[in-house]
């Protein structure tokens, strides 16, 4: 059996216990096609990239399956159908991912704490600090670069005679 991770978004105007009877029908779908759900989480309401469908919000979740292709294509056959179904992406990997994902692991942007990093204010108005480049020793100048030198200092003595004449 193959190994993937499914994402769909839900219509926003459904309750989160219909997202999850949402989710118990399609894994009820895999599990009579072989196949089994190893991961099922729910991400929650997000704003949308753009409209889809008159909706600026939608239902996020992920499921992970093992489960032979033909199960995977009544499962999205049946995603198609559904009308409380926005979007969905299922996408083939090498191997399935128990850990919890992105969505989960990260903090919500009230932990993210005020003023720190990507530019937000802070006691350095949010740029980032670099230190100097350490120091270098000064090389020796060629005999080239001396002449160049003496010549440019020259010129610049000769100008500043001829304004105070």
């Amino acid at each position: 059996m193959a190994f993937y991770e499914s994402v769909y978004i839900a219509r926003p105007d459904i309750s989160t216990a219909q997202v999850e009877a949402l989710t118990q029908r399609l894994t009820e779908i895999v599990e009579a096609g072989g196949g089994r759900v190893t991961k099922n989480e729910y991400w929650g309401l997000k704003n949308l990239a753009y409209r889809i469908k008159k909706n600026r919000k939608g239902h996020y979740s992920l499921l992970n399956l093992d489960a032979p292709s033909e199960a995977v294509g009544e499962y999205e056959r049946n995603m198609r159908l559904s009308e409380d179904v926005l979007r969905y992406l299922t996408v083939r990997v090498d191997e399935l991912d128990e850990n919890p994902s992105v969505m989960m692991t990260r903090g919500s942007r009230d932990d993210r704490g005020r003023g720190r990093g990507r530019g937000f204010g802070g006691r350095d108005g949010g740029r980032p600090q670099h230190s100097a480049p350490p120091a270098q020793p000064a090389a020796e100048k060629t005999e080239t670069a001396k002449a160049d030198e003496a010549k440019t200092e020259t010129a610049r003595s000769d100008e500043s005679k001829e304004t105070t004449e």
